[in-house]
C-alpha cells in the first residue's frame, strides 16, 4: 500500500472517531477496541446516542448460553436519535431525497417534514390499537412513506417487520404469520414503479392475508392515483388517515435491549428465517459504521440504493444516515433505466458524497460504454461501497479507476459482514 494513501485512510478514520483523538489512527483505534472493548463502546454510546435514561452497565455477555446484552438498563428512542434531535438545527435540511423511477419527478423531505410525518403516522398506528411490543408488517417500496412507517413503529415501540416489496404473496404471508399473533396491522402501497413498469403490490397483500384473521387493518398508501387500492373491508386509505392525524406524539422510552425490528429471509429455500435486532446496540453500530467506514459527516448526501426490505436498506438507507444527520437517497428505479447512466446521473444531480451498491449491478453496468459514466460529474463522491457478495477484481478496478477516477476509496463491506475483516479497501 502506498504510504500517502495509508495516511489518508488513517486521517479519515480518526476524524470519524473523534472520541479517540488521543490515538494515532485506524490501527491504534482498532487495537484499542479489541483490548478495551467495554471502554471503547461505552465512549461511543455516550457520544453518539442520546439517552432518556443513562446506562450503568455496558455489556453482559455469556456466549456459552447465548446471553448477550448491551447497555441493558439504559433507555432511549430510535426515532428521537434519528430525527427529533436534529431539530431545530437541521429543520430545513433535506433528510430524504426520493429519486422516483421516472427521472425528473424527485421529491425532497426535510427533517422538519419527516418529524411531522412520522408523528402523524405514529398516531395513525395508535388509532389502530398498535402499542409497544406489537408487530407491524410493512410491504412498502423504498419511499418517504416506507421510511416513515419504520420510524413511526420505532417511535411508539412497535416492532417492524419489513418484507421486500418484490416478494410474492407466498413469501409475504409467512412474514406476517411468523411475526406472532399480535401482528394486526399491515402497511403497504398500492404499487411501485420499476424500469417504467407499474407493479401492483396491493393484490399481493390481498392474496397473502386471505383467510388470515389475525390481520385487522391494512393501511394502503398511494403511488399510482389511478390504481384501485381499497379492495377489502380491512383497507384504510393511509393518505387520508395521515392528513387528519395530529403531528403531536410522545416518543416511547425503550429499553436498550427491546426489539427494534424483525427481518426474515424470503423462504425460497425453506421456512423463512428471522433475525431480531435490538434498539441501542443496532443503532450504535449503524451510527459508527456509517460515519467511520463511509466518512459520513452531518449534511452529507448518502446514496445507498438498497431497498428498505433488506438489512443494507435498514442500516444504510434509513437508520445510519439519519442518526448521523445526513441526507439519505431513496432510489426507486433500476440502474439501467432509462439508460445505464442512471446511477451516475443521480450522483451528479444531487452531488452525492457516498454511493453504495451491489456487485451484481456494478458487473452489469461495466459491460456498457464508459460514455454513460464520463458524461456525468462524479467529483462529489468520497466513498463507493459494495455490498452483498464478494466484489470481483474487474468490478473493483472499474469502480476505482473509471467511476471514481482513481481518487475515491472503495468500501468492500462484504468482507466485514462475512469475515469480520476491515471494511475499507484502501486505494
Amino acid at each position: 500500500m502506498r504510504t500517502r494513501q495509508l495516511q489518508s485512510l488513517l486521517r479519515s478514520t480518526k476524524r470519524n472517531l473523534v472520541e479517540f483523538k488521543e490515538l494515532g489512527g485506524y490501527s491504534e483505534i482498532y487495537k484499542y477496541s479489541i483490548e478495551n472493548n467495554t471502554e471503547f463502546w461505552e465512549k461511543l454510546a455516550r457520544s453518539r446516542l442520546d439517552w432518556k435514561e443513562d446506562f450503568t452497565q455496558v455489556s453482559n455477555s455469556c456466549f456459552k448460553n447465548g446471553s448477550i446484552s448491551w447497555f441493558a438498563d439504559g433507555k432511549l428512542n430510535v426515532f428521537d436519535n434519528c430525527v427529533a434531535r436534529h431539530l431545530p438545527d437541521r429543520a430545513d435540511q433535506p433528510a430524504l431525497i426520493y429519486e422516483k423511477d421516472e427521472p425528473g419527478t424527485e421529491e425532497f423531505v426535510t427533517y422538519a417534514q419527516l418529524h411531522s410525518l412520522v408523528n402523524r403516522f405514529a398516531n395513525v398506528l395508535k388509532s389502530k390499537k398498535v402499542k409497544k411490543g406489537d408487530r407491524v408488517a410493512i410491504y412498502y417500496p423504498v419511499s418517504p412513506l416506507g421510511v416513515a412507517a419504520m420510524l413511526a413503529c420505532a417511535k411508539i415501540g412497535a416492532v417492524h417487520s419489513v418484507v421486500f416489496a418484490g416478494f410474492s404473496a407466498d413469501a409475504l404471508r409467512p412474514g406476517i404469520q411468523i411475526s406472532t399473533e399480535n401482528c394486526r396491522v399491515v402497511i403497504c402501497a398500492d404499487g411501485t414503479y420499476r424500469g417504467g413498469r407499474y407493479i401492483n403490490l396491493k393484490s399481493v397483500v390481498d392474496q397473502a392475508i386471505e383467510n388470515l384473521d389475525l390481520v385487522e387493518t391494512v393501511l394502503v398508501g398511494t403511488r399510482n392515483p389511478e390504481a384501485q387500492k381499497l379492495t377489502t373491508g380491512k383497507d384504510v386509505d393511509l393518505d387520508q388517515a395521515l392528513e387528519s392525524a395530529s403531528d403531536n406524539c410522545e416518543s416511547e422510552p425503550m429499553n436498550a435491549e427491546d426489539p427494534l425490528f424483525l427481518l426474515y429471509t424470503s423462504g425460497s429455500t425453506g421456512k423463512p428465517t428471522g433475525l431480531v435486532h435490538s434498539q441501542a446496540g443496532y443503532l450504535l453500530y449503524a451510527a459508527v459504521t456509517t460515519s467511520a467506514v463511509f466518512d459520513c459527516q452531518p449534511g452529507d448526501k448518502f446514496g445507498c440504493v438498497a431497498d428498505i426490505g433488506w438489512i443494507t436498506g435498514h442500516t444504510y438507507t434509513v437508520y445510519g444516515p439519519l442518526v448521523n444527520g445526513a441526507v439519505s437517497l431513496l432510489f426507486e428505479s433500476v440502474p439501467s433505466y432509462p439508460d445505464p447512466g442512471r446511477y451516475w446521473a443521480t450522483v451528479e444531480k444531487y452531488n452525492l458524497t457516498q454511493f453504495y451498491g451491489a456487485p451484481t449491478a456494478y458487473r452489469s453496468l461495466l459491460r456498457h460504454s464508459n460514455e454513460f459514466i464520463e458524461k456525468y460529474d462524479r467529483s462529489s463522491l468520497k466513498r463507493i461501497g459494495s455490498v452483498g457478495e464478494p466484489i470481483n477484481t474487474e468490478a473493483w478496478e472499474w469502480l476505482h479507476h473509471t467511476v471514481g477516477s482513481s481518487k475515491v476509496r472503495i468500501a468492500d463491506t462484504w468482507w466485514q459482514t462475512e469475515t469480520g475483516g476491515n471494511m475499507i479497501t484502501p486505494v
